[in-house]
């Protein structure tokens, strides 16, 4: 199964002047913890609530004065649409991330696709083969 089927095309995007303080108003009324920074369209950062919290909030800096490009994380981890949910989850383990931006062939946003995700996909695989299990099993 391809990653476009699992990712969230309602990606959260951003720009590097983006106060963090807009960036957390974006995370609050969408229910979201990330904002993938973007420029012409591509991935060039991501910032979580996280990122929020240890570099606004607890330092206590100015989160109109503070900008995305000063939290996030540059370069993010990106998986393209093609790839399959095992190599986007070996992707997310063998870069300790949580959230990966997804991204067409041309390299431009697609979507996002988060462990929570892909925990929910599994589940529910798990569910299916767990019903196969029991309609087979012999009665005890």
């Amino acid at each position: 199964m391809p990653i476009r089927d699992v990712a969230r095309t309602s990606v959260k995007t951003a720009h590097r002047e983006q106060s963090a303080g807009n960036l957390a108003t974006i995370m609050k009324e969408e229910a979201v913890g990330s904002v993938v920074i973007e420029d012409d369209d591509r991935p060039v950062g991501i910032v979580t609530d996280r990122d929020l919290t240890l570099q606004v909030l607890e330092p206590r800096r100015d989160p109109t004065e503070v900008t995305a490009e000063d939290v996030m994380t540059e370069t993010p981890t990106t998986v393209d649409t093609e790839a399959g949910i095992l190599e986007a989850t070996a992707k997310m383990y063998e870069h300790a991330v949580r959230r990966m931006p997804v991204v067409d062939d041309d390299g431009t946003v697609a979507g996002i696709v988060t462990l929570d995700d892909v925990l929910v996909l599994l589940t529910d695989e798990l569910d299916n083969l767990v019903g196969v299990i029991e309609a087979e099993s012999p009665p005890y």
